[in-house]
């Protein structure tokens, strides 16, 4: 019998040392990212995901978050791809609603992220309003204005309009003798087409003249009809508005056909390492405002965490390892409980508590929030030297 006993105590402790919590009086708190992990710019989507698994590693080994009731935290991602894809895009969204994650960081692309916003509650309270309540803070798709879709809706994006107008107006300062202007865009994507028209817009105010302007696809290969009408222009500064792969393939066009403008400037998401590897020579040059520059010792830092995970650090994959750690602030601020019954009134503090804040710490400085859940972010210009990009002035110098 007693033989026995010792058995079925040995079995007892053995079930409770399986089912204990791995952390004592820990819990996870789910976070869920999704961007384009397929696909031509498949790069932002694993940028991203690398930079929120390196923020979480080390929110993680400092202690976690504190939730409401005093435990411990531990950030747990999941990251979806959405492929770029509208309709993919809805459908993670809907997928990640029914997990317990309270928050959403992403997407990559401008398509999606405006498809997203929209299938969210336009306004907090509103009965009669059947979109979901579920937060989704943005760190890539740049398309300037998309978080006033939904009062759900959130992001930390510099605003284009602002960059390029300092851009054009250091130009005119330090190129006084450059006057005209010649254009290629990636006409079917949000971003390059919508920062195309930044651009334009900013060259025009500033009494630069736009001799032309020509367009391509995310999926051309050839740009030869393109940069021949580049070319015949003989513009003085050259605009090139579109993302790594199809800039590679106009700049080793351009290199091609020996054509070398004054001056050379690229769309913010093109201040990558892709662009670096695959055409770095005939970027030589090129000057893009960006979000992010290793030029301070916590950007540094972040930059090696990002490598460590196996992505890049840039202004996208930058505001995503940004995202993690002001969600952070959030969760401890507004008592966020993390339990399966907790999952609705956890989401609806991330939201109120990513709607109050007035103000964000990030990698280049603090970041002003908007009444339109928008960012208001420093931002420096770099240039591509030698195969690396070089931060050439700071607009925050002057101001």
């Amino acid at each position: 019998m007693k033989s026995r006993c010792i058995s079925i105590a040995v079995s007892a402790l053995a079930g409770l040392m399986i089912t204990a919590p791995a952390f004592g009086n820990e819990r996870e708190v789910n976070i869920a990212g999704f961007g384009a992990k397929s696909g031509v710019i498949r790069l932002f989507g694993m940028n991203s995901e690398a930079a929120m698994k390196a923020a979480v590693k080390a929110i993680n080994d400092s202690g976690g978050v504190k939730l409401g009731d005093g435990a411990t935290g531990k950030l747990k991602l999941t990251y979806y791809d959405d492929r770029c894809n509208a309709e993919e895009g809805i459908s993670v969204v809907r997928r990640i609603a029914t997990t317990e994650a309270i928050v959403g960081v992403g997407p990559s692309c401008s398509n999606v992220g405006e498809s997203v916003f929209g299938i969210l509650q336009k306004k907090v309270g509103d009965d009669s309003d059947s979109g979901l309540q579920f937060p989704i803070f943005g760190d890539v798709a740049a398309k300037v204005g998309l978080a006033s879709i939904s009062e759900w809706s959130f992001r930390n994006i510099p605003n284009e309009m602002e960059m390029y107008k300092d851009l054009f107006t250091w130009a005119q300062k330090n190129h006084p003798e450059l006057k005209t202007v010649y254009g290629g865009v990636e006409v079917d994507f949000a971003h390059s087409k919508s920062t195309f028209e930044a651009m334009k817009a900013q060259a025009k105010a500033h009494g630069y003249e736009l001799v032309g302007e020509s367009e391509w696809l995310l999926n051309d290969t050839t740009f030869s009809n393109q940069v021949r009408d580049m070319r015949r222009s003989n513009a003085d500064i050259v605009l090139i508005s579109a993302h790594p792969v199809t800039t590679c393939g106009a700049l080793n066009e351009m290199a091609r056909q020996n054509v070398k403008p004054k001056l050379l400037i690229g769309l913010t998401s093109s201040s990558t390492v892709e662009t670096l590897n695959g055409c770095g020579k005939q970027a030589e040059g090129m000057i893009i405002p960006t979000g992010f520059a290793p030029i301070n010792d916590r950007a540094r830092q972040a930059s090696d965490q990002i490598s460590e995970q196996g992505g890049s650090a840039d202004l996208h994959s930058a505001a995503s390892y940004e995202n993690i750690f002001i969600l952070k602030d959030v969760i401890e601020s507004q008592g966020v409980m993390a339990k399966p019954d907790t999952v609705s009134e956890d989401r609806q503090k991330i939201r109120q508590g990513l709607a109050q804040l007035p103000e964000t710490e990030g990698l280049l400085g603090v970041a002003a929030r908007t009444d339109d859940r928008e960012a208001v972010k420093p931002y420096v210009f770099v240039q591509a030297q030698n195969g690396s990009w070089e931060m050439i002035y700071n607009p925050a110098d002057e101001k």
